[in-house]
């Protein structure tokens, strides 16, 4: 058996009985809160990084490969169909 299961009782009293849920439960204090703002600020820094060594191809504008004459763009003219009537 470890020896810090009994540590806060005398050996003849009883231990202290939690339930479940208050036994699963974590504590809250300086030592989470420091966590969670440096895990965060590290998120931020490598998202800002990813974004910045992507930058100039995200901001890049593709060439325009369309058409170079109106003889080429009258190909992808077409006209619209009369609309179909019941009988």
């Amino acid at each position: 058996m470890p020896a810090d299961i009994h540590h806060h009782t005398a050996p003849n009293e009883p231990a202290t009985r939690l339930n479940a849920t208050r036994a699963r439960q974590g504590r809250w204090g300086k030592h989470l809160f420091w966590i969670l703002i440096v895990s965060t600020v590290l998120a931020a820094i490598a998202l800002f990084g990813a974004w910045s060594y992507r930058a100039d191809d995200l901001a890049a504008v593709e060439v325009n490969n369309g058409v170079q004459t109106p003889a080429e763009a009258q190909r992808y003219d077409t006209r619209p169909s009369p609309a179909r009537q019941a009988p």
